[in-house]
C-alpha cells in the first residue's frame, strides 16, 4: 500500500517511518505543503532501484552503438556566437 505522510512526520514520528521502511520494505512518500517532496525507502531497495536502471541504460548503449546513433551524441556540434 503506498504510504504518503508530511514531511514533519520525519521529526514526530521517525520510529514509525524507520520501521516501514526498513522492516517492512515499504516505499514511503513525503509531502511539503501539500506537494511531493521526497521518497523514502531503505539502502537495499533503492541499490536494487538503480542496478536495475543501470542494466536498462547499459543495453540502451549497446543497442545504441549498434545503430550508429552513439556517434551522434559523442561528437556534439561546437557552438559559435557567429550562429545567431
Amino acid at each position: 500500500m503506498i504510504q504518503i505522510k508530511p514531511v514533519s512526520d520525519l521529526q514526530n514520528d521517525f520510529n514509525s517511518i524507520e520501521n516501514s521502511v526498513l522492516n517492512e520494505g515499504e516505499t514511503i512518500y513525503l509531502t511539503k505543503n501539500g506537494y511531493g517532496s521526497m521518497v523514502m525507502m531503505s539502502l537495499n531497495e533503492f541499490s536494487k532501484l538503480t542496478e536495475k536502471s543501470k542494466d536498462v541504460f547499459s543495453q540502451e548503449m549497446d543497442t545504441n552503438k549498434r545503430s550508429g546513433h552513439i556517434e551522434i551524441i559523442s561528437k556534439p556540434k561546437k557552438v559559435t556566437d557567429e550562429d545567431d
